[in-house]
């Protein structure tokens, strides 16, 4: 297969110290990669460099003449803000004149219509200033992209539509994404960036991350075996020593060095393990006895009061442990409505609109992390959150759970308002994570986490004894932990009980009835299909079959065993109506 590109030796040191080293990688014709790492890790800044915006402190990048890349950056460049969309198209070929031409084309296939061409750049959707970044690189005619997170602030409709150009793109790419379900989708090879080292796979990011996993497993055995062997030579090594010199015996003492050195040398040639990461993401909750949670009746969703109302709810309710998805694309209401029930809740007046219950304790995630007092030090950042509670309110127990948390004790007088995007969150998750609630508002939790925070915030929130109102555009998080999906859509809330229902409503495809399906506007316990049309029951029923197969391969404690039990009722209720027992 022909190369690309490849590198020798790569190693960048940056203030903090070395980012990576000796990185050895080659990539080839029609590869598909998934770039994986923490944050922090360098990925990006990996990106950069193969795209040349910056050097490395030596090693080598050897591109072939054939490599066409083309480099598409997570941020638009503020020059091109006040342009028009297909003005800022037309800057990234302003050199190639000739081939203006293909804006018109491309745009058609990007799925941009001709008044949103005409719209100023700044006031794009984030779904919208991707489909940008992605024609501006394509009007060069790449065989090679770099895509530095895509797929970041994207809402559903345009996170599928990535997914379905990634599919059919025909060229090589390095793709840069927290999202795992979009890399398993879209990519066949794995790179992972971890301990300042690269490690290749042959193998979608799932598969690879169970393979780093089980490489781990055997590298900690040999470490494990190698340390006891240590300890018995260094043993071994005192013992001789001091019968060498109680006995005066010159022959012991030469051998008690021997075997130091031998402990000292099988200390440096001792296998190496991942420095793992410094905090597991928790969260607390409690059940409630009370018949609901929060009740919505007749409320109008408004970004802001006085302005024109987003959407309306009917009447929908939370009761204790529900587990519910908040869908739609971007400014459709979703953080809106959390934001509006979150200000009514803080204001302590209850209405018809928006009523819960006086006992329960709601905690609420903010996306843009304004919840945190940006003058505050990072122990008293904590402390609103946990007032309440006795064994965490005291600074002491504050400071070690910020130490337990990778905030230093340096660090601590810190105000919050220095801090990354990235460890903002990290510190709100930690100020919820020392409470506990009956039920949370979650506003986008998996905007500044890496693949493993996101696992972790998937295994919290499954495994959460209270409810929560999730709004999140991830598909993995959505399915494994959630039980209910409302969308919102053309002003007004819908309930399903099935993901890839929901996922298809956002698609804009034509759903079937909530009979036909097993959805419903209001909760059900089980479906009572009522099909008549054959051709559309055995269609049905094929799709319970899959999503029952796809759902019993997960791991256990991934899988959803009431969803499994209602898709069991409906294609019995199919068989029999098809006559199929």
């Amino acid at each position: 297969m022909t190369t690309l590109l490849s590198s020798q030796a790569l190693q960048l040191e940056t203030s903090h110290g070395v980012l990576f080293q000796d990185l050895n990688f080659t990539l080839q014709v029609g590869q598909r990669i998934g770039l994986i790492g923490h944050n922090g890790s360098g990925k990006s800044t990996l990106l950069s460099l193969l795209a040349g915006q910056r050097s490395a402190n030596s090693g080598s990048i050897q591109m072939a003449r054939l490599c066409r890349l083309q480099y598409v950056e997570q941020h638009l460049p503020p020059a091109l803000h006040a342009l028009s969309l297909y003005d800022a198209m037309l800057d990234a070929i302003d050199d190639m004149p000739e081939l203006h031409w293909r804006v018109d084309s491309l745009l058609q296939e990007l799925g941009i219509d001709a008044a949103t061409a005409r719209v100023a750049v700044q006031s794009l959707s984030g779904g919208q200033h991707t489909r940008l970044l992605l024609g501006r690189a394509l009007l060069r005619d790449p065989n090679l992209l770099l895509l530095d997170e895509p797929s970041n602030h994207l809402d559903l409709p345009s996170l599928l539509w990535l997914e379905e150009f990634l599919l059919n793109w025909k060229g090589a790419f390095v793709l840069v994404s927290h999202d795992q379900r979009l890399l398993n989708r879209v990519t066949r090879q794995s790179w992972i960036l971890r301990d300042r080292q690269i490690t290749c796979f042959d193998q979608p990011c799932s598969e690879a991350l169970e393979s780093l996993a089980q490489a781990d497993e055997a590298a900690q055995a040999r470490r494990d075996a190698e340390q006891s062997e240590i300890d018995r030579v260094t043993a071994s090594s005192k013992r001789l020593a001091l019968w060498g010199s109680v006995y005066d015996n010159e022959k012991l003492a030469r051998k008690a060095k021997t075997m130091q050195k031998r402990a000292d040398r099988l200390k440096e040639e001792q296998t190496t393990v991942t420095e793992g990461q410094p905090w597991t993401l928790k969260l607390h909750g409690k059940a409630s006895a009370a018949n609901h949670l929060l009740q919505l009746e007749n409320l109008t969703v408004r970004a802001t009061p006085g302005l024109p109302g987003l959407f309306t709810l009917e009447q929908f309710s939370i009761r204790p442990g529900d587990k519910i998805a908040l869908l739609g694309a971007n400014g459709t209401g979703k953080s809106s409505l959390l934001r509006q029930c979150w200000q009514a809740i803080l204001s302590g007046e209850t209405s018809e609109q928006i009523r819960w219950h006086a006992a329960a304790q709601i905690g609420y995630y903010d996306q843009s992390l304004q919840q945190l007092n940006s003058e505050a030090s990072l122990p008293d950042a904590l402390y609103p959150f946990v007032a309440g509670s006795d064994t965490a309110r005291t600074e002491v127990a504050r400071k070690q759970a910020l130490i337990s948390a990778g905030f230093p004790y340096h660090r601590h007088q810190q105000k919050v308002a220095s801090l990354s995007g990235g460890e903002r969150a990290r510190l709100l998750f930690l100020a919820l994570s020392m409470a506990s609630y009956h039920l949370l508002f979650l506003d986008e939790p998996t905007n500044h986490l890496d693949m493993q925070g996101k696992q972790e915030l998937t295994e919290a929130l499954s495994g959460f004894a209270g409810g929560f109102l999730l709004v999140s555009h991830d598909r993995d998080l959505i399915e494994q932990s959630c039980q209910e999906f409302w969308v919102v859509q053309d002003g007004r809330l819908e309930r399903w009980l099935d993901a890839e229902i929901a996922y298809q409503c956002l698609r804009n495809k034509p759903a079937l009835s909530s009979a036909q399906r097993g959805g419903a506007s209001e909760p059900v316990k089980t479906a009572e299909p009522v099909i008549n049309d054959t051709e559309l029951a055995l269609q049905r029923l094929c799709e319970l079959e899959e999503l029952l197969q796809a759902d019993l391969a997960r791991k256990p404690r991934h899988q959803k065993v009431q969803q499994q039990d209602n898709w069991r009722e409906e294609m019995a209720s199919l068989n029999s109506l098809l006559g199929l027992n």
